[in-house]
């Protein structure tokens, strides 16, 4: 297209364009600017440093073709590395693209009848597959930065408006059906909409849909990444269910130490608690679990090596176990509820608690490792695990080991909060440990590390290492494993399921009741509950 056959506005098929800077064309877009903001939000903490700066009071709502708006869009999947999480999408599911471009061809319901039954016959099925949800949006400034790059300056969307319910938007090109590269990063990003972005992208390249569908949208502007993540909540996980470790994921930027220190008693806050002790977990070099926990909830192609148990369930266990409030017939917990009435609950820092917890598992680790169990002999021995390499380790990290498992992760985190709870109550002095954390000061793996020198230099340590000493000569082998006897595979297959976690825990304070004292005493007294 020859620019020079334009002055200043122009229009080409009802699109409204204009001749930038060096010749260069831009499309504009006229959209619906209205308001969401009410007074009593100007007085909410609005933190840059925690990615929470103050949005803008108004949204614009317009529409898009599909491939413009999939030009336009940069779709950021959920990471992680070594810095933590980024990004908000789930994982792509291609059928679920499929099944989106299906619908929008034929209607329902016969974008859900398999290809064989799609024939003559059928054909009286097919309906519009109208998509009136918009897709929500947010457009950069020059100021934004993701993963360290930034929208170029000649790719930016330009927004003017009337002071009133109009606006309109200067798009860096002006072909809307253009299959347009921005220079650098994407103009928009997508908090909600990427499913149906993909499925346009698959029917662009294979003709079955054609660019100029339109899709609604709603922009936000600048919207910095900690109230993406809000709303990206508000949309999928309040009305509707993702994958549990996906949202779990999100919670730190979700949650404020308001929350986290006020707040004990909902359950959001012993979630988003439990979230992050895991995360310490995963993050901290000296956790046994360091790397070796599902965050995403992958399949186990795609999950870190080692890793048997997600985010989800690492956080089910500890908010059901250490973090329970000991309301109804639940066990209290050591790191929520009231040791007594007068002292109330553990005056320990989200750094003790992480360090608690490493040191738990670590002394488990340890006592396999050092231990001459049964168990572990047969489960490492040439064909166990798969390996001819006779690895005591692959009791603790491999694929057929109850505590590479969930069962395994639950049933340990039950026993051991009951534990130490009644020791915490026999013993209370044990648990007063001296320390130079600062309470409710932002948690780093100094503080953890330093948590966990004091743990081990503490009279609480010995029994720390006694407990895992102990829980480690149970038998851990998964009913896959071999070398079980018919008996003892029936016994653990009982493990599974829901009932499963009550079985295995009686299971394990029988094994403990014969343990050292005051170990041992304690589970004899669980049996006598429970029997």
């Amino acid at each position: 297209m020859d620019p020079g056959r334009y002055s200043d506005d122009s229009e080409i098929n009802g699109y409204a364009i204009d001749v930038g800077g060096a010749g260069r064309m831009a499309g504009k877009i006229q959209a619906i600017r209205f308001k969401q903001w009410l007074p009593e939000w100007d007085e909410f903490d609005f933190d840059p440093s925690q990615h929470r700066r103050k949005p803008d009071a108004h949204i614009l709502l317009f529409s898009m073709p599909a491939v413009q708006l999939r030009a336009l869009s940069g779709v950021y999947r959920r990471t992680r590395d070594n810095d933590g999480g980024e990004g908000l999408q789930r994982l792509h599911d291609p059928k679920r693209s499929a099944a989106i471009r299906d619908f929008v061809r034929y209607g329902h319901p016969y974008s859900g009848l398999p290809i064989a039954a799609r024939d003559d016959s059928s054909a009286a099925m097919r309906k519009p597959g109208w998509l009136p949800t918009a897709i929500v949006v947010n457009i950069l400034t020059k100021d934004d930065e993701r993963r360290g790059r930034k929208v170029d300056p000649s790719d930016l969307v330009s927004i003017s408006d009337d002071g009133n319910s109009r606006g309109e938007l200067t798009l860096p090109y002006a072909d809307r059906l253009e299959q347009w590269t921005p220079s650098a990063l994407e103009p928009f990003e997508v908090i909600d909409g990427q499913h149906r972005l993909w499925a346009f992208d698959e029917a662009l390249k294979d003709g079955s849909l054609p660019g100029d569908f339109e899709l609604p949208v709603v922009a936000f502007t600048g919207l910095d990444v900690g109230w993406q993540a809000y709303l990206f909540w508000s949309i999928n996980v309040s009305p509707k269910r993702i994958n549990p470790s996906h949202a779990f994921d999100l919670f730190p930027l979700l949650r404020s130490a308001e929350w986290l220190e006020t707040l004990s008693d909902l359950r959001i806050y012993r979630q988003a608690r439990a979230q992050e002790l895991t995360e310490i977990l995963y993050a901290q070099p000296e956790s046994p679990f360091h790397n070796r926990i599902n965050m995403l909830g992958e399949s186990s192609r795609t999950a870190p090596r080692g890793a048997g148990v997600t985010q989800a369930g690492w956080v089910q266990a500890i908010t059901t176990s250490f973090l329970s409030t000991g309301s109804g017939r639940s066990a209290s917990g050591l790191f929520a509820a009231d040791v007594t009435p007068a002292t109330g609950p553990l005056p320990w820092s989200r750094p003790q608690q992480a360090a608690f917890l490493i040191a738990l598992w670590e002394m488990v680790r340890r006592a396999i490792l050092d231990g001459k169990y049964g168990w572990v002999d047969q489960l490492v021995h040439a064909g166990g695990q798969e390996s001819l390499a006779h690895d005591s380790a692959d009791a603790f990290t491999g694929n057929r080991t109850m505590l590479n498992q969930e069962q395994g992760v639950r049933g340990v985190l039950a026993v051991a909060n009951e534990i130490f709870f009644a020791l915490a109550k026999l013993r209370p002095k044990l648990f007063d440990l001296d320390t130079r954390i600062v309470a409710g000061a932002a948690t780093t793996p100094e503080d953890v590390t330093l948590a966990l020198t004091e743990l081990e230099q503490s009279e609480l340590f010995d029994q720390v290492r006694a407990f895992g000493a102990a829980i480690a000569g149970f038998d851990w082998r998964s009913a896959d494993a071999p070398g079980l006897s018919d008996e003892q595979r029936l016994l653990k297959r009982a493990f599974r399921g829901s009932s499963g976690y009550v079985a295995l825990r009686e299971q394990l304070f029988r094994h403990l009741s014969s343990g050292p004292k005051p170990i041992g005493d304690i589970a004899d007294e669980a049996l006598k509950r429970l029997a």
